[in-house]
């Protein structure tokens, strides 16, 4: 809605005006099956292999390297079980302390089940050592699974580096890389890595759509059993709609890829240093050079997120928070704890995350309502004036 200040895109995005008008015939006339044999259904299925291509091309691979799911999620479950199921003998996996849930929920499964699953820390400033992941890999490993980039704090780890570690180990080498597409170019053809996952609605597509990147000689056992849709990786009639979005999406996400990395990267550091100049209890967590150009996570010291996020939400600006609400109590994010960020800053951290469809006017009213709001929380935590800037 217009009327919001959208800065939560690593949550999910904005559809595209032109993806969804590119969805619409799926969704009400071109509704065959692409499995039918008939002419409606292939009709349907030049459409699903049209957005294959798309994605392919996004990625400089080809388009039967290219397996759509139910989105971010299950792709990255198909990339790790798929890998695993393959390797019964091997039962140790290395992966990171600051994964994205949909991995770090999967490893404590894996751990329940038996597996060996060894997680690297990460520095104050969020960043990964290499050495540290070449010296947790053994004979047994089975993959190791390590995020392009953090989707709190923005910071990028050096999966280049990882994954011609792994290859020389002769160890599948999986990437979540949910937040880098459309924000850092991917030549999936170059990267030594041997399976890439991504979700649709990250990049201004729809919901309930992943991709699964496989590099050739790279294999996987299916999840989902049944009918012999992506070339058996993935059963289930298509979400046809979803994958023409989705495909569509990749290509677009590839065209702004520039304006991502600077008009969009402008915004936050405007908005950032606007925030630090205007606010003293404001601090930066994680990395500052080496971060996607669209995040900045923020946290206020000696404040709560979650009432952060609430007047901010009052006044029309959308962040989020590491935080979560668990029976009751409020625990700090995973990834700040694993940075060692004190618990006076960490619990109130927000992460703002801009996208293309963000504006400078937008940035400017962000300016004006996050100080008040972080003013206002101050004053009635201490019954004092507020202690901002005016500058």
């Amino acid at each position: 809605m217009s009327d919001w200040i959208y800065l939560d895109n690593n949550a999910t995005t904005q559809m595209d005006d032109r993806v969804v008008e590119a969805m619409l015939p799926f969704l009400r006339d071109q509704y065959a099956n692409p499995s039918s044999v008939h002419h409606f259904g292939q009709q349907v299925r030049h459409a699903v292999e049209t957005a294959r291509e798309q994605a392919a091309a996004a990625l400089n691979v080809r388009p039967r390297q290219i397996i759509f799911t139910g989105g971010g999620t299950e792709a990255n479950h198909l990339a790790i079980l798929g890998t695993l199921a393959l390797q019964p003998h091997r039962r140790h996996v290395v992966t990171t302390a600051v994964e994205h849930d949909s991995v770090r929920r999967l490893m404590k499964r894996l751990e329940d089940d038996g597996y060996r699953v060894t997680r690297l820390d990460v520095d104050s400033l969020g960043r990964l050592d290499p050495a540290a992941f070449e010296s947790a890999l053994a004979d047994d490993t089975a993959i190791a699974t390590i995020m392009h980039a953090n989707n709190e704090t923005g910071v990028i780890f050096p999966i280049e580096q990882l994954g011609e570690i792994a290859a020389a180990r002769g160890i599948p080498f999986h990437t979540d890389a949910t937040q880098t597409l459309g924000k850092l170019p991917i030549d999936a053809k170059q990267l030594p890595v041997g399976l890439l996952t991504f979700a649709s609605h990250k990049i201004h597509g729809p919901k309930g759509v992943g991709i699964v990147c496989l590099q050739r000689g790279t294999y996987l056992q299916p999840q989902i059993v049944g009918g012999h849709q992506e070339r058996d990786l993935r059963a289930g009639t298509e979400n046809v709609a979803g994958i023409v979005g989705a495909g569509l999406a990749m290509q677009l996400a590839v065209e702004h890829l520039h304006e991502e990395t600077t008009r969009v990267a402008a915004m936050r550091d405007r908005m950032e240093a606007g925030v630090l100049k205007r606010v003293p209890i404001a601090h930066v967590n994680g990395d500052r050079e080496h971060r996607l150009p669209n995040t900045t996570n923020i946290g206020f010291e000696a404040l709560e997120a979650e009432a952060i996020l609430m007047l901010l939400s009052q006044q029309g600006v959308c962040a989020s928070s590491g935080s979560a609400c668990s029976s009751g109590s409020l625990e700090p994010s995973h990834v700040l704890e694993a940075m060692g960020i004190e618990e006076r800053i960490a619990h109130g951290a927000i992460r703002f995350s801009l996208s293309r469809f963000n504006t400078d006017a937008e940035i400017d009213r962000a300016l004006e309502i996050i100080p008040s709001a972080i003013g206002k929380l101050q004053a009635l935590q201490l019954n004092e004036s507020p202690t901002i800037s005016t500058g």
